[in-house]
């Protein structure tokens, strides 16, 4: 069976269709998180260093291109559907939870909370929607959009590879072990986020995401 997987894996690897399926996986990513994105950016560094396909630095370049685009229209939803799509989330659900983390890191550190939010499970539909809903300047949104897009793209791609060279004879163990890699780096992010958030008072802030989105 791991054969026939490995088989399978190695074939579409090796196929230029890999590319497409890497630039449309974060695309949707960007607005539809169910998307394993990440995994496939990952698996796609593992294979890059067992086998040299696909290419390395396409595979950053089209992984943060889509993010890029995926991040565009998640913003895109949000401006045009205003703060209606982000008040009918069910309160009490983790995706208002997350948009109520969006808010509050938008007031506190502007755009640089997308780069932030890239790591944070969900934090990045609820960002780019939330940006989008209070009118966030679109030049400054690219920006940090494209900054956050290629950090995104070139650590999935770095963490696969990483994978990729310690099993290079052995490609499904460099997939697991890259997967966990960035699994943990995801659980740091959230252990020191929530401890941050714990010394911090609970506070109201959206009548400051206006201003935020001036500066």
């Amino acid at each position: 069976m791991s054969d026939q997987l490995l088989h399978f894996a190695d074939e579409l690897m090796s196929s230029w269709w890999i590319y497409l399926a890497l630039w449309g996986f974060a695309a949707l990513d960007g607005f539809f998180p169910a998307i394993p994105s990440e995994t496939l950016v990952v698996t796609a560094g593992v294979f890059a260093a067992a086998n040299g396909e696909p290419n390395l630095y396409a595979v950053i370049v089209v992984a943060a291109i889509g993010a890029f685009v995926g991040d565009h229209v998640s913003y895109a939803l949000g401006r045009g559907a205003g703060g209606r799509l982000l008040d009918r989330m069910k309160a009490g659900s983790k995706r208002h939870a997350a948009v109520l983390w969006a808010r509050r890191a938008l007031a506190e550190r502007g755009g640089l909370v997308l780069v932030v939010a890239r790591y944070v499970p969900g934090g990045r539909t609820a960002v780019t929607l939330t940006m989008g809903s209070v009118r966030y300047p679109l030049r400054k949104f690219s920006a940090y959009a494209g900054l956050a897009a290629a950090s995104w793209g070139l650590y999935c791609t770095l963490v696969g590879y990483i994978g990729g060279k310690a099993f290079e004879d052995n490609p499904l163990k460099g997939v697991i072990l890259g997967i966990g890699l960035a699994l943990t780096v995801t659980v740091i992010v959230e252990v020191v986020r929530h401890r941050l958030r714990k010394r911090k008072p609970q506070a109201q802030v959206e009548p400051q995401l206006v201003e935020a989105g001036e500066r």
